[in-house]
């Protein structure tokens, strides 16, 4: 469950709400594209934005849609009370695996963060991956930290923020040696993806296979079975939208793309985030590539 390709599929709004239909549709076209795992309501998810009810829904609709296909459902949130209904919620709808990112308001120390963590692990009943997401929580994990959350029986996966191929490669190297075998290194930030697998990752966990599956199945299994010049290849393909995402960020650029596809009926960002504007709109339609049309 821990390896290989896991798509983080958006979920869509219609008139302000989540959209349930359309969200099972867009995890059964992941699921049937082949990845290994789908991971809903992840930061492409707009988890953050939804109440724990829409989260439970969603949880019990993604593993439905998935036919078989592991979930892994984030459970981030403000409050160990909220995340731990969430990590119940997931586990009800036969959820495989969870999701966590240290979600804060008041700065956390470091002690804080780690018996966060090990509160979440001990009460879950399936594996935990830990998210490790400084851009958007302002947690910054040190290397002890690393070496702490991986000895927490139920921990079994860390996403890691990407690095360019040289930088990311070396500091899986530096983790290998304070992480076991039990837990796997995998790779968040989709324009890092390939050349993380290439360099030893265990997983990609990409925002851009929820929406654009084909595509990312392909470069992923080109990548894994070191296939330096087609996993070259096809990511050069796909440079327009890596260049989009670092320009105006993957959340937004990732809900235009649903939409110019006809899978969602209006532009999935809840409100205070806002639709880019129409030149940027039609710099992603040209940057998506034909075959997904």
């Amino acid at each position: 469950m821990f390896s290989g390709l896991s798509a983080f599929p958006l979920t869509p709004f219609r008139d302000s709400r989540v959209d349930f239909s359309a969200f099972g549709d867009i995890v059964d076209r992941a699921a049937g594209a082949g990845v290994d795992s789908i991971g809903a309501l992840g930061s492409t998810g707009s988890y953050p934005y939804l109440t724990v009810d829409e989260r439970r829904h969603a949880a019990s609709v993604a593993v439905a849609a998935a036919n078989g296909v592991p979930v892994i459902v984030g459970v981030g949130a403000l409050t160990l009370r909220d995340v731990l209904a969430n990590v119940e919620h997931a586990q009800n709808a036969g959820a495989s695996a969870v999701l966590l990112s240290v979600v804060t308001y008041q700065p956390l120390t470091d002690s804080e963060v780690i018996a966060f963590i090990a509160d979440v692990a001990r009460e879950a009943s399936i594996p935990v991956c830990l998210y490790d997401n400084p851009r958007t929580t302002h947690v910054h994990f040190t290397d002890s930290m690393y070496a702490e959350v991986a000895a927490i029986p139920g921990i079994q996966s860390i996403k890691l923020p990407g690095a360019p191929g040289d930088a990311f490669a070396e500091r899986l190297r530096s983790l290998r040696a304070l992480v076991p075998d039990t837990v796997t290194l995998g790779v968040s930030g989709d324009a890092f993806g390939a050349d993380a697998l290439l360099n030893g990752a265990d997983v990609w966990y990409s925002a851009l296979a929820g929406t654009l599956p084909d595509e990312l199945v392909a470069l992923a299994r080109a990548a894994q079975s070191g296939d330096r010049d087609r996993t070259a290849a096809l990511n050069t393909a796909l440079e327009p939208i890596w260049t989009l995402f670092a320009d105006h960020g993957s959340y937004r650029v990732i809900a235009h793309i649903a939409r110019l596809l006809g899978l969602t009926d209006e532009i999935s960002l809840p409100r205070p985030v806002l639709p880019l504007r129409d030149d940027i709109v039609a710099a992603i339609d040209a940057a998506i590539p034909d075959a997904a049309r």
